[in-house]
């Protein structure tokens, strides 16, 4: 057998634990091997010393001192946004949205823009280490083209779809279409790239999820159709992606205009299909394994229950909340609750393109939370969420998001010498004489520390992605 051994300290996240056993699931091989068929699978993962015989003739990638983790997974990042980051609106998530976010997005009406923003995206997502990702997409269909063309050619994977708009302001009108647009241009989108690079879904790189902007930018006769469309497409593994309990700013935030506006008792029930006033059943549920919501700062607990119960993921995205003014999706909470919790930058509401960025906002922001809300994430716990819990939320567990030998081997080489802060403070920094806690001290400065100079190689699948 062909094989590939990359060499370095090897920090993941093994099995199949929950967020809170993730401290107990924290593999470190400080002298470690990861093994590849020559499909890209994993065959081994252990101390180089223990390398099987039937895999020493293979060829050689010597990372050392460098460290080897899991692809990192972004549950929710804007296409559309790429040159949209650090915008200044005076004001919170409307706001913004209407003076910054919507007429940024209005320029991909342009092919040759779009198409330079998906050469642009897709090569910051390698800088990043960002080996899969959901990814709301453009409103325009070319766009969306662009960029599942430039995934391909890179080797990443994607869940992406158009974004949805049949409803909002005058700065939304260009990226907003008829009902029947909507649905008709959703589908067509699902037909020419749901599964398109292999031609089948368990094995493809390549996913279109449904996309509704969110609740206030589309009506009850947009979700009635989408449920109606989900509930043709849902067995063949399409996903539904959105927004949640984002930005609540007393009487002209998001959750409260969005419950004024459908009359429902909660802002999950629109995508829940019960978006008639009352909260009346009107359609099919959008809810499930293969559907992601973002922010979810906000939320009810009955809403968390739901969306444990039904397999639904919260895509947290502590930097755009800082950044908007949100609030802090509450850490214990949410993880009481038994929903699976991902991360996402949210570029361009958030400022970074790097979920170690993300990572560390995280921990930064819940070690803050008021009174005996207050808690120290564990960093097993931050690896988790950047990517285990993230192919999670794509249902993808069983393909990638750790090292357990059979999975398709998506990771990053860190090179502390790339950064030189980082490297110094690996080299030099004071560890406890405990071991279980020297390592986890290593591995904190090591994502709180990495930049994209730390990242030096990216692979999907045992295959290094290649920037246009």
């Amino acid at each position: 057998m062909a094989t590939h051994t990359h060499l370095g300290h090897i920090f993941h996240i093994a099995g199949t634990p929950k967020v809170t056993e993730a401290a107990a699931a924290l593999v470190s091989i400080p002298d470690g091997a990861l093994v590849l068929d020559d499909g890209g699978r994993i065959v081994f993962c252990g101390d180089r010393a223990e390398i099987p015989s039937d895999y020493e003739s293979g060829t050689v990638h010597d990372h050392r001192p460098g460290f080897l983790l899991p692809g990192f997974v972004d549950t929710h990042i804007h296409f559309p946004q790429t040159y949209a980051g650090d915008s200044y609106g005076g004001g919170q998530l409307l706001e913004w949205l209407t003076l910054c976010m919507f007429p940024s997005e209005t320029k991909f009406a342009d092919p040759e823009f779009a198409q330079q923003a998906a050469v642009e995206f897709t090569n910051r997502r390698i800088s990043a280490g960002t080996t899969a990702a959901m990814v709301f997409g453009s409103a325009f269909p070319h766009a969306q083209d662009a960029l599942f063309t430039e995934t391909q050619k890179a080797g990443l994977r994607i869940v992406s779809g158009r974004g949805i708009q049949t409803v909002g302001g005058e700065t939304a009108q260009p990226l907003m279409t008829s009902e029947e647009d909507a649905i008709r241009l959703t589908r067509e989108e699902i037909e020419k790239w749901h599964g398109a690079d292999t031609g089948d879904v368990a094995t493809a790189l390549l996913h279109v999820a449904i996309i509704p902007r969110f609740s206030l930018s589309v009506t009850p006769e947009t979700l009635k159709n989408l449920g109606e469309l989900y509930e043709e497409v849902r067995d063949r593994g399409v996903y539904v992606h959105s927004h949640l309990n984002e930005n609540n700013r007393p009487g002209t935030g998001e959750v409260d205009s969005t419950k004024e506006t459908y009359q429902v008792n909660s802002y999950l029930d629109t995508y829940d299909g019960k978006f008639l006033p009352g909260s009346e059943v009107g359609g099919k549920s959008l809810l499930g394994r293969r559907t992601i919501l973002a922010h979810c700062v906000h939320c009810q607990d009955v809403e968390l229950e739901r969306m444990a119960e039904t397999g639904t993921s919260v895509s947290h995205c502590p930097i755009s909340q800082l950044f908007l003014g949100s609030g802090t999706m509450p850490w214990k909470r949410t993880v009481a609750s038994g929903v699976n919790i991902s991360v996402g930058t949210d570029f361009g509401g958030g400022d970074e393109w790097l979920i170690p960025r993300v990572l560390g906002d995280a921990f930064k922001v819940h070690i803050t939370e008021a009174g005996d809300d207050g808690v120290s994430m564990h960093p097993a716990e931050m690896l988790f969420v950047g990517t285990l819990g993230g192919a999670r939320a794509l249902d993808m567990e069983n393909r990638f998001g750790n090292f357990d030998v059979g999975k398709e081997a998506d990771f990053v080489v860190v090179d502390p010498s790339g950064t030189p802060a980082l490297d110094g403070l690996l080299r030099n920094a004071v560890r406890a004489a405990d071991p279980d806690l020297a390592r986890d001290q290593t591995l904190f400065a090591l994502l709180m520390g990495i930049r994209d100079t730390s990242i030096s190689e990216v692979y999907v699948a045992g295959r290094k992605a290649k920037a246009s």
